[in-house]
């Protein structure tokens, strides 16, 4: 039967109340602990037994079908505050750009790395991506994880860490007083001083098959299309804005709302709801607790 997975961007700082969030939290089953809520995700909408591929291939795939590397990964622009003692990543530090900006990004840093075995893309929605001439085998983290932390332990490990760790200090000295930077500062924008590099894997000759649907935003699912409507059967939200927000009440009521009452209905077995590093499951069964006690929402992630 079809279930349906919701994702969170949960604040850093000033959460605000969100009642219905809150109801479904209080009436769910003991939350538990996940380390990939990318993972979960797409198992719920994958033919059993598919491999997740990477976030930086499958987004990559997306864009322009099959490339010529050995090794992909996200460089996504980032605004870095240096403090006495640390590094840390700005609260509001992933940054957008202008198609013009990442051409211009994308065109000096291969000007500059030229023989090297790395270049950059844009991508059409103005990701870039990192191309290698060899796989390296390294861990990194979602750039979502670090914002408003000092980024030292966030830093990529692994064999070939270091390689990626000097590209990281390379380009932020790259990146310092760069003419697109200059721009930017001259429109009021956070300047981009530095890339994070991320979710990266081999290249993709085609997409995997999905047999579900998927809607919001985010990197590795805006690759399997997107819906604007409430939907039937197994999909992914990858919610638009936080709990509270503007952009959060479109993604209840477009979303989460429908879900609920498809649960109720039956047409579905199972609503996922997850946030950081936790996840709530739901059923109809669940939705009837309705003596739970709501609280903050944050409050059930502690």
């Amino acid at each position: 039967m079809s279930s349906q997975y919701f994702r969170i961007n949960a604040p850093k700082d000033g959460p605000r109340r969100s009642p219905f969030l809150e109801q479904l939290l209080a009436r769910a089953d003991m939350s538990v602990s996940m380390s990939d809520w990318r993972a979960e995700g797409f198992r719920t909408i994958a033919p059993p037994g598919t491999a997740m591929p990477s976030i930086a291939a499958t987004a990559l795939c997306a864009d322009r079908g099959a490339v010529d590397a050995a090794w992909v990964c996200l460089a996504s622009p980032v605004h870095y505050v240096a403090e006495m003692s640390r590094v840390r990543m700005a609260g509001d530090g992933m940054l957008s750009l202008t198609p013009a900006a990442a051409e211009g990004f994308a065109s000096d840093f291969n000007r500059i790395w030229k023989d090297t075995g790395i270049c950059l893309t844009a991508g059409r929605s103005t990701q870039l991506f990192c191309l290698f001439d060899r796989p390296l085998a390294v861990a990194t983290r979602d750039p979502r994880e670090v914002l408003g932390q000092s980024i030292e332990e966030y830093l990529p490990l692994g064999e070939d860490a270091a390689r990626l760790r000097q590209l990281i200090s390379e380009t932020e000295m790259w990146l310092f007083e760069h003419g697109v930077n200059g721009a930017r500062g001259r429109s009021g924008l956070p300047v981009v001083n530095g890339l994070w590099f991320w979710g990266g894997g081999a290249p993709l000759p085609v997409l995997p098959e999905v047999q579900g649907w998927v809607a919001g935003d985010d990197v590795f699912f805006n690759a399997f299309g997107a819906r604007h409507d409430a939907a039937p059967g197994s999909g992914v939200v990858a919610a638009v804005g936080e709990p509270g927000s503007d952009e959060w009440q479109d993604t209840e009521t477009r979303w989460l709302r429908p879900a609920v009452a498809q649960l109720r209905a039956g047409r579905l077995s199972r609503l996922e709801i997850s946030v950081d590093d936790r996840r709530f499951t739901l059923s109809a069964r669940a939705l009837r607790r309705f003596w739970r006690r709501r609280k903050p929402w944050w409050e059930f992630l502690a």
